[in-house]
């Protein structure tokens, strides 16, 4: 995801500082706005594939895997 400057919101949290650093630490991010912006789009990046996975078995798709995969039948 891109984000145009002009797409910035600013805005005041009060968040723990203790939970803000240790989500620093863990990703090797070193800004604050970095690791707050990437916490976000992974939240949101789970909750779409949790919204996909209420399609598992719902779908009929008419797939040759091995077709896909390139494998030819010897038979």
């Amino acid at each position: 995801m891109h984000i145009l400057k002009e797409d910035i919101m600013r805005t005041t949290l009060d968040l723990p500082e203790e939970l803000v650093q240790e989500a620093m630490k863990a990703t090797n991010i070193n800004t604050k706005t970095k690791v707050i912006i990437t916490a976000l789009e992974q939240l949101i990046r789970k909750s779409k594939i949790a919204e996909i996975k209420n399609y598992k078995g719902q779908v009929d798709l008419d797939i040759d895997l091995n077709e896909l995969r390139g494998r030819k039948c010897q038979f």
